[in-house]
């Protein structure tokens, strides 16, 4: 077992989640696996970070009062063995798109993990829903078949095969599974955007209206997109890079200079 994978595997919905103890059971049996994941649900906390947080020990590893990238840091640092990779994951519910990559605890996770030059897979699972909420909806470890199959073979493959080399972290979405195999698309995050708000009162009621047409055949996303190919029953693959790139922009250049000119520096 000394030659077996280190992995590091946290979430966002919390160390008690199903879909944590699914991914667990799955990896454990190729991998050593450290847990260090919140002691509660974190979802849509994005990368924040606490100056101090409480750790107790857990079935799984540790609980971490604080959130993803908290856990991350905890674990890389401190708490486990250094790991070849770290698995965020699984989460309920999809993270699809460019604008989620900032807000989701899952994603963020991953993200954190490659500021340490650590390779990193972020899974999440749609679930389709109609008008319930998608916290009242229970699902079971068999659920969370696809995510596991594929997390798996990821974490056992994409080492070796050099996608790190190109590729900071994965951001895989994976259909609720159906009992069979659903296959594997290479995508690009959606650039859909579709956030609005609305005044009642003293209150603003903010609505994410991407959620509101998902129908595989009324879907707006063009093809090669993660958020089609997840509604239309394959697994989404999108190999994104952090800390975020930034581009060469001459119009810019043009405003520090002019902005130089115009300002009286001090000798």
């Amino acid at each position: 077992m000394s030659d077996a994978l280190e992995i590091l595997l946290t979430n966002d919905d919390g160390i008690d989640s199903t879909g944590i103890r699914a991914l667990h059971d799955a990896l454990s049996e190729h991998a050593n696996v450290t847990v260090v994941a919140p002691a509660s649900d974190q979802s849509a906390c994005g990368r924040s970070i606490s100056h101090e947080v409480d750790v107790h020990d857990h079935e799984l590893g540790f609980a971490v009062e604080g959130t993803p990238a908290d856990c991350v840091v905890a674990g890389l640092a401190e708490l486990g063995p250094v790991p070849d990779l770290v698995v965020a994951g699984c989460n309920k519910g999809a993270n699809l798109g460019e604008y989620v990559l900032g807000r989701s605890g899952t994603i963020s996770a991953a993200v954190e993990a490659a500021f340490f030059d650590v390779p990193a897979i972020a899974t999440s699972m749609y679930v389709p829903v109609d008008d319930a909420p998608l916290d009242e909806v229970d699902l079971s470890t068999d659920d969370y078949a696809e995510a596991t199959r594929v997390t798996s073979y990821l974490a056992e493959h994409a080492l070796e095969a050099g996608v790190f080399d190109h590729a900071a972290y994965l951001n895989v979405n994976v259909p609720v599974s159906d009992g069979e195999p659903a296959s594997m698309e290479i995508t690009r995050p959606s650039k859909r955007y579709e956030m609005d708000a609305e005044r009642k009162g003293d209150r603003v009621h903010l609505h994410d209206r991407v959620w509101e047409s998902m129908a595989p055949d009324t879907l707006p996303d063009p093809e090669g997109t993660d958020r089609r190919a997840v509604v239309e029953g394959r697994i989404s693959v999108s190999p994104l890079t952090a800390p975020h790139t930034t581009n060469h922009h001459e119009a810019l250049d043009a405003l520090a200079e002019t902005y130089d000119e115009t300002v009286s520096f001090d000798s």
